[in-house]
């Protein structure tokens, strides 16, 4: 993809190309998010400005038809892309996403608000025989709950998918600038990351509690199981370049994730969680460490 990169920073006009052309074809927003991401990154607000307002005219189109995905993300990873340029951390990124998966559920909670109700009442009627006898078993109170978060957890759940589309989208525009000006900086950059105990524990408070203090709450859960997440990717990279262990192994964390996400992902953020009090990293950098845009 580096090509497409040096495309994108020839200059103004075809960086304009590259971000409207994604915003027109729904199945290319992602080029759209990154490419608006990296001129941003390089470049600053004013520029990037300057080339994504053409690409929200056919992302507001799509709008009007129904389909807010385009704007989400690529609104989404402009504002991500902006904290991260003024602030160099990527710890401040993931928190800010949390918020950021908040608006985005109340926009999707109005867009596709018959959808999702549609889907909450399927779900409604096929979990008895899900949980096929242990539901019985349930008490009532248990069984009106866990009907009354369908709801809030499936809007949650859309939101996230939102939330780490804009972190990727970011990391591979962070990932082309370092490829440009900083040749391995975004490795060590995201390598590096590792939360501090009391985020991590906050997180996973906000994870395991918010559903038992409201029902609509309970969309914080998969909002707050994103940054631990990609905290938990960011320590099993560091491990195989600490270890110099072969790249299949990183192949193999992601073909695993695909296939078995709903075991996966869990012991990701558990792990995060780990990392965040142990360490396993160790407290002092084995590798030299400076930002991924190449000045600094």
């Amino acid at each position: 993809m580096r090509p497409l990169a040096e495309f994108i920073m020839r200059g103004r006009t075809q960086a304009t190309l590259v971000v409207v052309l994604g915003a027109v074809v729904p199945l290319l927003y992602w080029m759209t998010a990154a490419g608006g991401s990296l001129v941003l990154l390089r470049r600053g607000p004013a520029a990037a400005a300057g080339v994504l307002v053409w690409a929200l005219l056919p992302a507001l189109f799509w709008l009007y038809l129904g389909d807010a995905s385009i704007v989400l993300v690529m609104l989404g990873s402009t504002l991500l892309a902006a904290l991260l340029r003024q602030s160099r951390s990527w710890i401040r990124v993931l928190l800010a996403s949390v918020p950021l998966g908040l608006v985005f559920a109340l926009v999707l909670g109005q867009v596709y608000a018959e959808g999702i109700a549609q889907l909450a009442e399927e779900i409604r009627r096929l979990l008895p025989q899900v949980l096929g006898p242990s539901a019985a078993q349930l008490p009532p109170e248990k069984q009106a709950q866990l009907q009354q978060l369908l709801l809030p957890v499936l809007t949650g759940l859309m939101a996230a998918f939102f939330q780490i589309t804009c972190l990727l989208c970011l990391m591979l525009g962070r990932y082309w600038q370092a490829a440009l000006y900083n040749p391995q900086g975004f490795g060590r950059e995201f390598r590096a990351l590792r939360l501090r105990p009391a985020i991590a524990l906050g997180l996973l408070a906000l994870l395991v509690l918010a559903p038992n203090l409201g029902s609509g709450l309970g969309l914080l859960t998969p909002l707050c199981s994103v940054p631990l997440a990609f905290a938990g990717i960011a320590l099993l990279h560091g491990l195989v370049a600490a270890k110099r262990l072969a790249g299949f192994w990183l192949v193999g964390l992601y073909v695993t994730l695909l296939l078995f996400g709903q075991l996966i992902y869990p012991l990701l953020v558990i792990l995060a969680v780990i990392d965040s009090v142990f360490d396993f990293r160790g407290r002092s950098a084995q590798e030299p460490q400076g930002p991924a845009d190449g000045e600094g």
